[in-house]
């Protein structure tokens, strides 16, 4: 039996041979790099052999940009804002101020910054502080009657939201709900808010309330972003794919990039743009199809944002620069003086707000009255000349000092702008970088083959698309599985001993051994704000280094939370009478208004609609006679009782469940749906139905894409009843799984007898609830059902419409 021993990427302490496992570690050690080949060939090729005038990349099919002319406005320093201790995360454009934008950092606040002079420069107009982990998102919730500036939302290493206004620097209220950091947020028209997780799960928020979780992707999400048309939104995730979800419901999945998806921007209503670790950025229509990909960055990309009203934009990276794009093409390159560029946003002037891992915000422009002094461009550049460049980041390619050229190879002129060349003076390596406006090279770095070892130059590994000062890595016996240990210096080494044991069902005899490990390999790494240099905004440790390689992870599983004969006579009980000369639902007589003015007889419904007649010849023809009979006598209340009880219950409703499978028989499908509806007549089966809502839901809706009229008006019946409940006690998450069932099924069925109780449903769902109403606008329902306010036959529809409409 083979010792346990234990090595970091500093140290090797051998632990006592008591253990028959063997532990190894690395703190950012890098494995080969996912932003493969960035030429203009894209990801999959070699490499290009070292050239000192490095190659420019452009997407597939580009073609060559001619430099600029000289007199061609490019971007330059504005100002630079010190304010913040650590790193600055997250950046957006302020409603309130004009002009004014937003930041939060890993130094746990808020900033709110204004422009202090029609030309330039900035001054801290609020700190807001709520978050007691580190910041690392933020987007501006639009204007309402109730807040006409806006209100400003914050995700954090805490798992929660804090949602401010700009008079107080405490949060309005904090939303909790998530699992894992959050770090990711839009905002959407009519207050909603979507965020995303590392959880690996995205939810919808309206007011202080979550509408709606997202379940499907496998890994954290790190972008989220709301489609102008209601109702649509996107995630991407470490998991490589983009999702497109509809009223709660993924539509399509994008595939392409070969590295976690870290940023997404929208172009239109039909495109969108993305970003991810793999250094490209792609454009996409919302129909599946990748338009073009874009290279030029060589290493993770973090950040994306648009210009207004173009498609022209901008990106930041972890190989220090900021990119503009324009006409698809990359058009000026920027150089900062530190390693990771994590967000940007860009002003309704077309000003360039860059936030950095060195705690800096820095603003660039395009015009000379808002350019920065001689004296600061001056300073900025010897801050940047000064900065040094670790070869191993790849960034600059592979390098071979012996093969480089002297000095003298900078009295060439270079041919673009941003083109960066390699120069050996002595025993360094200069980089440079060639400015068309200026005509000459400007230095960008000196750049080092340090031996990478320690936490300012090794970083942050990727684990699974989250990043993590550590993963040390444990053999069990020779030849054994190799477990990972992720770790950040901000946890409790004895719990992330304790839970790595548990997890790997491990002898907890082991827990004191394994902290003392982790305490010994991180010695110097106090908990709480820890060390500053270099630190993760997200986790508190120092900066990872990109193309660190990926293992397992605790992710949740991934799962999807949306998927509901005879007719019934509103304002009565299942099995009641119809209304002397008014019946709009049984058509017993032909609906005729009373008046001009139209009376609400169809919502908010009261009861449960009931399927009562049989059919002796599709009993005895088509299908198991007991389940019709089921379906009749499920109404009887000592029936109910039996069938529903507590007891019971489950594995009868998982039985009916699966019955709706849309391979199987129609006529199962149908009586089984009908069961379901009957079952609320009674107490113990609506709450039986209640208990069992999102596994009946999510099977039901699978059948929406059939033909049969009949299934149609059976969902919709459904979908109704369980809108009677939920607007009886007012659950608003109820309600929204209801609303995503009656958008999705809308767009599908014919059948006006369905149509017509998927919108008597919708009208119970909003009646007396204004929260209702906002999440049914968001969801665009009032565009899908304003066609059915033409309709002429049967008039009930039309009516019903109508009076839908004048809520929302």
């Amino acid at each position: 039996m083979s010792g346990l021993l234990c090595h970091s990427a500093r140290s090797a302490r051998p632990f006592p041979t008591a253990l028959p496992h063997r532990l190894s570690g690395s703190s950012g050690l890098r494995p080969p790099r996912t932003g493969r080949a960035l030429s203009r060939r894209g990801p999959g090729h070699a490499r290009p052999p070292l050239r000192t005038d490095l190659a420019r990349c452009r997407a597939p099919g580009a073609q060559p940009t001619r430099a600029m002319a000289g007199g061609a406005a490019r971007y330059r320093l504005s100002c630079s804002l010190p304010g913040h201790e650590l790193d600055v995360r997250g950046l957006v454009c302020c409603l309130y101020p004009p002009g004014a934008f937003v930041s939060v950092s890993r130094d746990r606040t808020t900033r709110l910054w204004v422009p202090d002079s029609p030309n330039r420069g900035f001054t801290e107009m609020h700190c807001m502080s709520g978050h007691s982990n580190f910041v690392s998102c933020v987007c501006i919730i639009p204007s309402s009657d109730t807040y006409p500036h806006g209100l400003i939302a914050t995700g954090g290493n805490d798992h929660n939201i804090c949602v401010f206004s700009l008079e107080s620097p405490a949060p309005l209220y904090i939303l909790k709900g998530h699992k894992n950091t959050v770090c990711s947020l839009s905002s959407g028209k009519f207050g909603t808010l979507l965020s995303g997780s590392w959880d690996t799960t995205a939810k919808v928020w309206l007011n202080d309330k979550c509408m709606m979780t997202l379940q499907g992707h496998t890994a954290a999400v790190w972008a989220v972003k709301i489609l102008p048309e209601q109702g649509l939104m996107l995630t991407g995730s470490a998991d490589k794919t983009i999702k497109l979800w509809k009223a709660g419901r993924c539509e399509r999945t994008f595939s392409g990039h070969e590295d976690c998806v870290r940023g997404l921007a929208i172009l239109s209503e039909t495109e969108f743009l993305s970003c991810a670790n793999d250094a490209s950025i792609r454009r996409w229509q919302i129909t599946g199809e990748c338009l073009e990909v874009y290279y030029g960055h060589t290493n993770y990309i973090y950040s994306i944002s648009v210009f207004p009203n173009c498609k022209d934009f901008v990106t930041t990276a972890e190989d220090r620069s900021l990119r503009i794009w324009k006409r698809g093409e990359c058009a000026q390159t920027i150089r900062l003086p530190a390693q990771s560029i994590w967000c940007c946003c860009v002003l309704d002037n077309g000003d360039i707000v860059v936030g950095a891992s060195d705690g800096i915000i820095r603003v660039f422009t395009e015009s000379e009255d808002r350019t920065a002094s001689a004296e600061e461009i001056k300073a900025f550049e010897k801050e940047l000349s000064q900065a040094t460049i670790d070869s191993k980041t790849g960034d600059l390619g592979d390098i071979n000092a012996e093969q480089l050229p002297g000095r003298e190879h900078l009295n060439e002129p270079g041919t673009r702008e941003g083109q960066t060349r390699l120069i050996r003076d002595g025993e360094k390596v200069e980089a440079y970088q060639w400015s068309v406006s200026e005509g000459r090279w400007i230095k960008i770095g000196d750049v080092v083959g340090s031996s990478g070892a320690t936490q300012q130059t090794s970083g942050k590994v990727l684990y699974e698309g989250k990043e993590f000062d550590y993963v040390f890595s444990i053999d069990v016996n020779e030849g054994g599985p190799s477990y990972k240990l992720p770790y950040n210096i901000t946890d409790d080494p004895w719990l992330a001993a304790y839970n790595f044991l548990q997890k790997n069902d491990l002898n907890p005899m082991f827990l004191d051994q394994v902290a003392k490990f982790i305490i010994d390999n991180t010695k110097g790494q106090m908990l709480g704000l820890g060390n500053t240099s270099f630190s993760d905004p997200f986790t508190g440790g120092g900066r990872y280094v990109p193309g660190s390689s990926s293992g397992s992870s605790n992710m949740l599983p991934a799962a999807d939370p949306f998927t509901g004969g005879g007719r019934y006579v509103p304002g009565s009980a299942g099995t009641g009478t119809a209304m002397t000369g008014v019946d709009p639902f049984t058509g017993n007589s032909a609906y005729r208004s009373a008046s001009s003015k139209t009376v609400n007889i169809y919502f908010p419904k009261k009861e449960a609609v009931t399927f009562d007649q049989a059919n002796p010849t599709q009993i005895l023809d088509i299908v198991f006679p007991a389940l019709d009979i089921l379906r009749l006598s499920i109404k009887h209340p000592s029936v109910n009782e039996n069938f529903c009880n507590e007891k019971e219950g489950a594995q009868f409703s998982s039985h009916l469940i699966s019955l709706l499978n849309p391979k199987g028989k129609p006529a199962n499908q149908l009586l089984a749906l009908r069961t379901f509806c009957n079952c609320f007549v009674g107490q113990a089966g609506q709450k039986l139905m209640m208990s069992q809502r999102e596994s009946l839901m999510s099977h039901a809706i699978e059948l929406k894409s059939g033909s049969n009229k009949n299934i149609h008006i059976a969902l919709a019946t459904l979908t109704l009843n369980y809108s009677v409940c939920f607007h009886k006690d007012h659950n608003i998450e109820g309600k929204a799984q209801c609303l995503s069932v009656i958008s999705t099924v809308l767009e599908v069925v014919q059948d006006l007898e369905a149509t017509f109780r998927l919108l008597v449903a919708l009208g119970t769902l909003i009646s007396d609830d204004s929260n209702a109403v906002q999440l049914a606008k968001s969801l665009g329902v009032d565009s899908q059902i304003k066609k059915y306010a033409s309709v002429s036959e049967p008039a009930k529809v039309s009516e019903c419409c109508r009076l839908i409409l004048n809520l929302l």
